[in-house]
C-alpha cells in the first residue's frame, strides 16, 4: 500500500465514517511527519472546516444516536463502542435506556442530526444532563456545537493513536 494509502486507513475514520477528511488533507500536503496527534489534528480539522455546510452534515450524520439502535445491535465502530462502553451507556438501566432513546428521537427530529458529545471523562448523569440541555439550543447554535465536539473526538481518537506533540 501506498504512504497514502497506509495514512487513509489508519487515519480516515478518526472523523466518523469520513475518509474524505483524511484524503483531502494528505493530498493538500497538510501532514507533516513526524506524526503527532495535534498536528494529524490540525490537519483534519482544517479539511473538515473548509468542508461544505453539506458534508460537514453528513459528518454529523454518520455519527450513531448514544446508546441507539447500533449500539444494541452491536454494529457500532469500535471507537464507538469502547467511547459509549467507558461512558457506561452499554449499562443503562430500563429507564435511563427508555429517556436516551426519547431524547434521541426528539433531538434528531429538531436538529436533523445525532446528539454528539464527546464522552471520553463523562458518566450517564453527565452526558444526560448534557443531552437535556442542549436540545433547547437554535439550530445554529447546535450544529457549531455538534461540530466542535466532532473535533473534539477526533482528538481523543488520535491521542491515543499517536504521541502527543
Amino acid at each position: 500500500m501506498s504512504a497514502r494509502g497506509d495514512f487513509i486507513e489508519k487515519f480516515g475514520g478518526v472523523f466518523e465514517h469520513s475518509p474524505f477528511i483524511a484524503e483531502r488533507a494528505y493530498d493538500a500536503g497538510l501532514i507533516l511527519v513526524p506524526l503527532t496527534a495535534k498536528g494529524v489534528h490540525a490537519a483534519l480539522v482544517s479539511i473538515f472546516r473548509k468542508a461544505s455546510r453539506e458534508e460537514r452534515l453528513g459528518v454529523l450524520r454518520a455519527h450513531p444516536d448514544l446508546a441507539g439502535r447500533l449500539a444494541i445491535a452491536g454494529e457500532l465502530t469500535e471507537d464507538s463502542r469502547q467511547e459509549q462502553a467507558g461512558a457506561g451507556l452499554d449499562r443503562l438501566t430500563p429507564l435511563e435506556h427508555a429517556r436516551f432513546t426519547e431524547l434521541n428521537a426528539a433531538y434528531t427530529e429538531k436538529f436533523g442530526f445525532p446528539f454528539i458529545i464527546a464522552v471520553k471523562g463523562l458518566d450517564r448523569q453527565d452526558i444526560l444532563a448534557a443531552f437535556e440541555k442542549r436540545i433547547h439550543n437554535g439550530a445554529e447554535e447546535e450544529f457549531e456545537t455538534a461540530t466542535a465536539q466532532v473535533e473534539k473526538i477526533a482528538l481523543l481518537r488520535l491521542q491515543s493513536i499517536l504521541p502527543e506533540n
